[in-house]
């Protein structure tokens, strides 16, 4: 097993002056969800999650050596220019990661990135922006240390987007990912994301993802404060709890196929996470009267036609509906009729389960 010492870099024996790479990782929609943390970013209860498809980040990084004087150096690009606003969260992620990645300091970098859905959507774009940048730095490290293998290159980068963003995790490699020791899961680490080791039933071979833009105003509580207010929360210990059941429960799902009782799981899951948020000190409804609408729309169209839809939430109004392949004609109608006028200027994302980061 891992530990975190393993994640320091050796000195190198290459040494390159100059490049760049590039890199997408897509977002992620946790099942299971990650809700508290402890020191370093490690979670207080292990998650699931699907990665998306289309809904990413590209992020181009280009390097060239300089003098080590002790500082990061970098200028950073969203969508081909400056965005000053992010500087201060990637030098802290630089500061956090520095004592793994060494050679950071050796080089200015040039930070080139955008999204592939719209900015402010509602969309968390943390995780994919920190897979995206963590893939990045661990292919210059590769390029340093050419014997590095390929598990552990996924672990490492794994490792290093959990210090940008916890979920950035899970946005690496894999269709569904499990971060956090969980007992029925081989391999699994509070250190980073691992794929998940059994055989997907077909059932969930390109689930589909419709994520309805409810509010894309800016997060009412920020994920660090949300997480937080677990410290001291009167039901912390039975939801830590609940998240280990849940997560055994799902992993048989996911092996045999049972939509409704992913169904079951997964609203469930959204529903705590947000009864979790309304029972802390202090408390926060954020959901608007839009994601009830739509939820018990949601239930209406799954009671009368029996179609195994069923909804997701992350800490936030948006309301991603999850569904199989095989059904999308009738969901994507019902949405269209239905929904969409629930939606923020009647915008909606269509998305499908991913592979994780790639090279470009």
């Amino acid at each position: 097993m891992l530990s975190e010492k393993d994640f320091i870099s050796k000195a190198f024996s290459s040494v390159i002056e100059n490049g760049s790479i590039q890199w997408s990782a897509p977002s992620n929609i946790a099942l299971v969800k990650y809700w508290g943390k402890k020191e370093n970013q490690i979670p207080a209860n292990p998650s699931i999650s699907f990665t998306l498809n289309s809904c990413k980040t590209i992020t181009k990084l280009a390097f060239a050596q300089k003098q080590n004087n002790g500082t990061f150096s970098f200028d950073l690009l969203f969508e081909g220019k400056p965005k000053e606003d992010f500087n201060l969260k990637i030098q802290k992620f630089l500061e956090r990661i520095e004592i793994y990645c060494p050679y950071l300091k050796d080089y200015h970098f040039t930070i080139d990135t955008e999204n592939t859905f719209p900015h402010s959507s509602g969309i968390a774009s943390s995780a994919s922006g920190m897979a995206a940048l963590s893939m990045n730095i661990i292919s210059l490290e590769k390029e340093l240390n050419p014997e590095m293998t390929d598990d552990y290159f996924y672990q490492k980068a794994s490792f290093l987007a959990r210090l940008g963003s916890g979920s950035a995790c899970r946005s690496v490699k894999g269709s569904v990912v499990v971060w956090g020791k969980h007992n029925e899961i081989e391999g699994s680490s509070d250190l980073f994301g691992v794929e998940f080791p059994s055989t997907i039933h077909t059932n969930f071979k390109n689930y589909q993802d419709t994520i309805l833009l409810v509010d894309k105003g800016e997060k009412q509580v920020s994920s660090t404060v949300g997480h937080d207010l677990m410290h001291n929360h009167p039901f912390a210990e039975q939801r830590f709890a609940q998240a280990h059941d849940n997560l055994a429960s799902i992993k048989t799902v996911l092996e045999t196929g049972n939509l409704n009782e992913f169904i079951k799981i997964t609203e469930s899951e959204a529903l705590t996470l947000h009864a979790m948020m309304m029972t802390s000190l202090p408390y926060f409804i954020l959901m608007k009267p839009n994601t009830l609408e739509i939820i018990n729309k949601i239930w209406k169209f799954r009671s009368e036609t029996k179609t195994p839809i069923c909804f997701t939430l992350d800490a936030g109004a948006n309301v991603h509906v999850l569904y199989p392949e095989n059904v999308r004609v009738e969901v994507l109608q019902f949405i269209a009729a239905e929904l969409v006028g629930y939606c923020q200027n009647g915008q909606y994302i269509c998305d499908e389960i991913g592979t994780g980061a790639i090279k470009i």
